[in-house]
């Protein structure tokens, strides 16, 4: 005996890499390979079964960037295996490291049947659990060869993240492809000593439960032969044997594992390999369930099994038998993995409606919570909307990655601006892809930050972004650390009965109240505006097409195209990925969206314009269909256009351009700058003193790693104010006033129009801009003369207050975020509101001098990082801001959303009376449409939008049964409020049935 800790752990480490993880597969022969290398895109298995095969050879170079190469193996099983597990054992050219994010297979037997996934962390296929000796083998595989984008760090600008650019070689050589036999005690021998290694590691350097596994672990291998692995495996494992029958302490810390894969819907891949993905994916997982009867696997996103259900058939048989089984878990009820902060609120509700909606359809189930494991931070209007839709509870790790300040629970109370509550974990082993190692479950242990009342936490287990999910090692670590001396108690459990358990014993849980800002990846709100802005109106489209094809349906009984919207619904969902939406995919994600996203718009926009074409009938008047509740005389309907009392004037006599009408007055200086911004009914002035508001500013903008994710904060450091102008001109166009100004900078050009019009608070401002930057951000300044302790910034279903001081590190972290349609700073009796139509993020800074405060607001129009699009953004977009003068929340909230949801004038016959009206200051109508069950009846949408209490009503003018308040996403509540009167709390979100 000795007590030589580095000795034996070197030991162990050396003799475990190069002799028996070697020797689990023994006596190998090599099979007969034959491929095809298609020469476009994937084509269906049963195609690729038929293909013609050459001769091929292990060590060939195979696969081009985003090339499936089909590959036949065949082989005959030796006589003397009879009565042993057979396996095949392919290396495809893999590295270990780089799970998921390179080439990968499906494999298929020759009658089609999908055997698993090949991956560089399972390299095996089963061929006979018990072989007769002398059967054959054959086996094809449709590899993918994608080509490694994230190679450790740091990112670099690549070509090769669009199969437009990406180059022709052939990037891998496969280095195995053998039958061999599976050696049980070998496999088993190799977990445990992984096992006892990490659990030593993470012990006290002198507790005696440390010295007795380390002397069993050298007992282990003195009674090893390593000439002879195989026949003496047995006898070391008998070694091993007490100390892995310690039973854990009574006050161990407990984890519910589940299988995880946690596939990105894209991501460094395109929307086509995705759905390869998760087809590999789910066929490992099934056959594990096969193989492993303790052991549960979950998947969120009805998107995928849709994918699934509709390119893979035979895949999808075998998961939806193995969720009648209860082993294969649907989890989340979502469309797909969302972004939560840029969508929209209706975009939210419809994630939940759609995803639910599915897993019903297919499964008969309901999701009781929300997975959502790694989005970019948290809205905090979801808590009420996860409450709404039907969910009990709520599931991330992202926040985990904050920069500066640690969060302070695991497990707790999320409340939202409505003080809406969901009960909330955070894993505390701070990932998703865990390969429960032992330091992973020692953290947990000694991270959970309710250890004093509470002693339980999830761990998601598996490879995932990439795919590949949990691997028979994975679970074979379970099994020990079931109930382990020194370890947390590792159990294989669904996430409900996890959370049923957890809010059991924590039952007076923290509370946090607010937004789940992610101190990292602020970039994401401003990265691939062509996605964003095509994503924003393709939003509004939709709720638009609702509006006007129900109007349609309930007066003149035209065919709602159910159908149709659902589809449309399905591809902007889809968009919503948390890495699409926040512009984080690589070039090929982006082009595609935004052609998919463009074909949206076209289609919901076809629809409108039938229904409003049916709704004016015949005629000359021109009519003004207006789709939102708070303008115009007649809200979602049409009244015939009335001309305006008011008239705008401009100025341009002297070194200045003045513009003017009966609310505001505004001067731009020759450098087209807006120099002052008065509110003529109080005379007060907007901009602060000295400055100058529309300042276009250039930052450098190089983050320390991940380029498309992160604005770090030091870009502040150095700044280009963009005062050149190359022209500027004025005129008065219908009774609008309109300035133009021209500039050329850098290695781009900006055309900004400014235009006000007849009873508007709003100079609005259209930026159109040829982008041609390199890691640079371009802002837009508007420094205020508003003592604004907060701004407000609208997200789904209301707004969010956010200190303008920096007075904790919490605060000071803040230095970038997000809004939707307006930001709003104000003092009591007057405010001043940016609106735009298509960006998300904006910077504040708060400065005093001679006594005076001035609040400088500034919005992020463009970015230009180069990973994982090196082109991120380059071309034309076209941006429109607005700057509301002398606003509150009402008129920023109208002002946003008319900017977002303009009318419509179409000549018709008399005015269309709106289905729906409502009463009530400050109550605006998210939508009308027609029930997702099809039964005909008209579903409304409303919420409270300006943070305080109010009482109104609905009135329906058509003929129905009754008006009754039903869920989120339209179940019948067992409490349902009847009839049309609104009593809503601040920001409240009440969903209303009216039953025809």
């Amino acid at each position: 005996m000795h007590d030589d800790t580095s000795l034996t752990i070197g030991r162990v480490k050396r003799v475990l890499e190069e002799r028996i993880r070697p020797a689990i597969h023994s006596a190998p022969v090599p099979l007969t390979v034959q491929a095809h290398e298609l020469p476009g895109e994937p084509i269906a298995p049963s195609d690729g079964l038929a293909l013609e095969y050459a001769p091929a050879r292990v060590g060939e170079a195979w696969g081009p960037a985003w090339g499936t190469t089909w590959f036949r193996l065949t082989g005959q099983v030796p006589a003397e295996w009879a009565g042993r597990r057979v396996e095949a054992v392919i290396d495809l050219g893999f590295d270990v490291n780089m799970t998921g994010f390179q080439c990968e297979a499906l494999v298929y037997r020759a009658d089609g049947t999908p055997v698993k996934s090949l991956n560089p962390r399972n390299q095996w296929l089963p061929i006979a659990e018990v072989a007769a000796g002398d059967e054959p083998v054959e086996l094809y595989l449709e590899a993918a060869s994608n080509p490694v984008l994230l190679d450790y760090h740091p990112f670099l600008p690549t070509q090769e993240g669009d199969i437009l650019t990406s180059s022709k070689e052939p990037l891998y050589r496969a280095r195995r492809m053998d039958l061999a036999v599976f050696e049980p005690d070998v496999f088993e021998l190799a977990l445990d000593l992984d096992v006892l290694l990490e659990l030593q590691a993470e012990l006290p350097a002198t507790a005696p439960r440390r010295m007795r596994i380390l002397q069993a672990l050298d007992n282990a291998l003195d009674d090893l032969d390593l000439q002879h692995i195989v026949e003496t495996a047995p006898a070391a494992r008998a070694q091993l044997e007490d100390v892995l029958a310690a039973p854990a302490e009574a006050s161990a810390h407990r984890i519910s594992a589940i299988g995880h894969a946690h596939i990105d819907s894209a991501w460094l891949w395109p929307l086509r390999e995705t759905i390869r993905k998760v087809a590999r994916t789910t066929s490992s997982m099934t056959s594990l369930l096969e193989e492993q009867p303790d052991f549960q696997y979950g998947m969120s996103s009805a998107q995928q099994y849709a994918w699934l259900k509709e390119h893979r058939p035979e895949v999808f048989t075998r998961v939806k038998a193995a969720i009648a089984e209860g082993r294969f878990l649907p989890l989340g009820g979502m469309w797909v993995e969302s972004d939560t902060v840029m969508p929209t609120g209706e975009s939210l509700v419809r994630q939940f409606s759609h995803g639910q909606r599915f897993f019903e359809r297919e499964f008969g189930i309901r999701s009781r919570g929300v997975w959502l494991p790694d989005s970019f931070g948290y809205s905090p209007a979801l808590p009420q909307l996860m409450r709404r839709a039907g969910f009990e509870w709520f599931f991330t790790q992202k926040i985990s990655w904050n920069q500066q300040n640690a969060f302070p629970h695991h497990s707790f109370l999320w409340e939202g601006i409505d003080g809406s509550q969901m009960f909330t974990h955070f894993p505390p082993m701070d990932t998703y892809n865990s390969q429960l190692s032992g330091m992973e479950v020692a953290k947990a242990a000694r991270q959970f930050k309710e250890n004093r009342v509470a002693t339980r936490s999830i761990a998601p287990v598996g490879w995932g972004d990439g795919g590949g999910g949990t691997t028979r090692e994975m679970v074979g670590r379970a099994k020990r650390m079931n109930d382990l001396e020194g370890s947390a108690r590792v159990e294989w459990q669904h996430p409900d009965a996890f959370f049923d358990a957890a809010k059991a014993e924590l039952t007076h849980p923290a509370v946090w109240v607010g937004e789940l800002y992610l101190e990292l990846h602020r970039g994401t709100l401003t990265s691939q505006h062509g996605t964003k802005s095509r994503h924003r109106w393709a939003e509004h489209a939709l709720v638009e097409a609702e509006l006007w094809a129900t109007t349609d349906a309930v007066r003149y009984g035209t065919p709602y195209p159910q159908a149709e919207l659902d589809e449309l619904w399905q591809i902007v969902l889809l968009h919503e990925f948390h890495d699409i939406l926040p512009g984080t995919s690589i070039a090929w994600v982006h082009r595609e969206a935004v052609i998919a996203l463009e074909d949206v718009i076209a289609r919901a926009k076809a629809i409108s314009d039938a229904a409003r074409r049916s709704l004016a009938g015949e005629g000359d008047r021109a009519l003004v269909f207006s789709p939102v509740s708070v303008a115009g005389p007649a809200p979602l309907g049409a009244t015939v256009a009335a001309a305006s009392a008011d008239s705008v004037s401009l100025d341009a006599s002297g070194d200045d351009i003045v513009l003017a009408n009966a609310l505001v007055r505004v001067r731009i200086s020759a450098e087209g700058l807006i120099v002052s911004a008065v509110d003529l009914a109080t005379g007060r002035e907007a901009v602060a003193g000295g400055k100058a508001a529309n300042l276009l500013q250039l930052h450098q903008d190089f983050p320390n790693m991940w380029d498309a994710w992160d604005i770090d904060r030091y870009y502040r450091n150095r700044t280009t104010d963009l005062r050149d102008v190359t022209g500027i001109r004025s005129r008065l166009v219908d009774g609008v006033a309109e300035v133009v100004i021209e500039r050329a900078f850098s290695e781009s050009t900006i055309t900004q129009t400014l235009t006000l019009e007849p009873d508007s608070r709003t100079v609005k401002i259209v930026n159109d801009i040829d982008w041609r930057e390199t890691e640079k951000l371009l802002k837009l300044a508007f420094p205020l003369d508003v003592q604004a302790s907060h701004t407000e910034a609208e997200t789904q279903f209301g707004y969010q207050a956010r200190v303008t001081h920096t007075n904790t590190s919490w605060e000071a972290s803040k230095f970038e975020t997000s809004m939707h349609r307006f930001v709003l700073v104000r003092e009591d009796d007057f405010g001043v509101a940016l609106v735009n139509d298509s960006i998300y993020g904006y910077d504040t800074m708060r400065e005093a001098e001679d006594d005076s405060v001035t609040t400088t607001v500034r919005l992020s129009l463009l970015r230009a990082p180069r990973f994982p699009d090196p082109d991120t953004d380059h071309g034309r977009h076209v941006i429109t801001t607005g700057m509301v003068i002398g606003a509150g929340p009402a008129e920023a909230t109208r002002a946003g959303i008319e900017l977002n949801a303009p009318s419509t004038v179409l000549r018709g016959r008399a005015d269309v009376a709106p289905l729906v009206s409502v009463s009530g200051d400050g109550i605006i109508v998210s939508s009308v449409k027609l029930a997702d069950d099809g039964s005909g009846d008209v579903i409304v949408r409303v919420y409270e939008s300006l943070g305080r209490r109010v009482s109104g009503s609905l009135t329906a003018d058509f003929d129905h049964r009754e008006i009754r308040e039903v869920s989120l996403i339209e179940d019948a509540l067992d409490d349902a409020r009847i009839g049309g009167d609104l009593k809503l709390r601040p920001f409240e979100v009440r969903t209303l049935r009216i039953v025809r």
